[in-house]
């Protein structure tokens, strides 16, 4: 039997900033993750805003910085093409594109120096509760071995079974589930090589597709929908996709990574006795934009320092770590509830109704871009949005 004070499953970097964040606060940490190689495989588009890294205290680094960003292409269906960056507007949610095998390692070797101890290739199985502790079943090479936990932290991700577990409803909605695919691709033709491309319309229903440039010919290039939409796989679409944008037409496929990202907004109920949950598997995804790294390295902050304190209070009782709701939904959950309203307003939109908005937005001069400001002018120029959202950015 091992025993620590707090046990968190996943090394992504929701998990291990809340190891990192728990052990800083004097608890006893310990993290598991199933795979043998943290950050492997990838199941994103790997961009980070400067925003986030600072308010998180993180310092870029060239080890997984792949390119910075300066610039923004949004193209409607059509092939209008709409072209923000930093000489004419701010753009504060710009960052970097980076390489997630590297920075998830990264993020866990910072947890390790912050003190928690961590055990790669070894696969939570189960857990019960017990004496007011959490026993996790886990199986490590081969060999089965119990972990006994005062708080367990799940960060498994948006398959995750460490809630259900616990006894939280975590099942999402079809309709609130994007299922994504993406390739890494080398032979890339960008106008910009530091600029974010974004595809919108029928080529991803529900969603949309995107060129994330990884320096020199190299980009992600992937596209997200949701099922319920579209008769179609999200790798066919992806197919498609890369096979009619001009951006990618004569690029060559060197990776393909496919995954559900979770958009329906922050779980009702994240938290049990002994028992949070964080990132993808606690719903911390931007609901417009399925951008979750951020988001749930932030969360895992939260988690990992309410976690540190039931310890030093010796109560793990669910009213205790409830603080981790409260705080979560106020940091992270209020901001993603008008971008739930934008996404079902974004979805009803037909190729011709987005190509409309984007000759418009040409016409519009922009000051400061962010998500919200882009929403605010969407309000302005299109009937149906003043109708839908008109209420969320007056």
């Amino acid at each position: 039997m091992i025993e620590t004070d707090i046990l968190v499953i996943g090394a992504g970097p929701a998990g291990s900033s809340a190891a990192k964040h728990a052990a800083l606060n004097g608890a006893k940490v310990l993290m598991i993750e199933k795979k043998s190689e943290i950050g492997a495989p990838k199941r994103c588009a790997e961009g980070v805003s400067k925003e986030g890294l600072l308010k998180l205290g993180i310092e870029p680094s060239s080890r997984w910085v792949t390119s910075e960003i300066d610039g923004v292409r949004l193209v409607s269906p059509g092939g209008i093409d709409v072209w923000l960056n930093q000489d004419t507007v701010k753009l504060p949610e710009m960052g970097y594109v980076v390489e997630r095998k590297v920075f998830d390692k990264f993020m866990a070797m910072d947890a390790a120096r912050a003190g928690a101890d961590i055990m790669v290739k070894t696969l939570a199985k189960g857990l019960e509760r017990k004496d007011g502790h959490i026993i996790v079943k886990a199986e490590r090479m081969g060999e089965e071995i119990e972990i006994k936990a005062k708080i367990v932290i799940g960060a498994d991700g948006p398959e995750g079974r460490v809630g259900r577990w616990g006894g939280l409803r975590t099942t999402v909605k079809p309709k609130d589930m994007e299922s994504g695919a993406q390739f890494e691709m080398a032979g890339v033709e960008m106008e910009n090589p530091n600029a974010l491309e974004f595809y919108f319309g029928s080529v991803a229903p529900g969603g949309y597709a995107w060129v994330f440039p990884k320096g020199d010919d190299i980009a992600n290039v992937g596209l997200a929908v949701i099922s319920p939409l579209t008769d179609k796989s999200a790798y066919e679409h992806l197919v498609e996709f890369a096979k009619t944008c001009p951006t990618t037409k004569n690029a060559t496929a060197v990776e393909l990574n496919i995954g559900g990202d979770p958009v329906g907004g922050i779980l009702k109920k994240i938290s049990a006795d002994n028992l949070l949950v964080v990132g993808d598997a606690a719903g911390m995804v931007n609901p417009l934009t399925g951008g979750g790294i951020i988001s749930g390295m932030e969360g895992g902050l939260i988690a990992g320092e309410v976690a540190a304190a039931a310890i030093k209070d010796g109560d793990t009782s669910a009213e205790r770590l409830s603080e981790y709701d409260k705080r979560a939904q106020e940091e992270i959950g209020d901001s993603f509830n008008k971008y739930m309203k934008s996404r079902d307003y974004l979805e009803s939109l037909s190729d011709e109704e987005l190509d409309s908005i984007a000759k418009t937005f040409n016409e519009t001069e922009f000051e400061r871009i962010s998500t919200t400001e882009l929403l605010k002018v969407l309000v302005k120029v299109s009937p149906k949005a003043l109708l839908k959202l008109g209420k969320l950015f007056k």
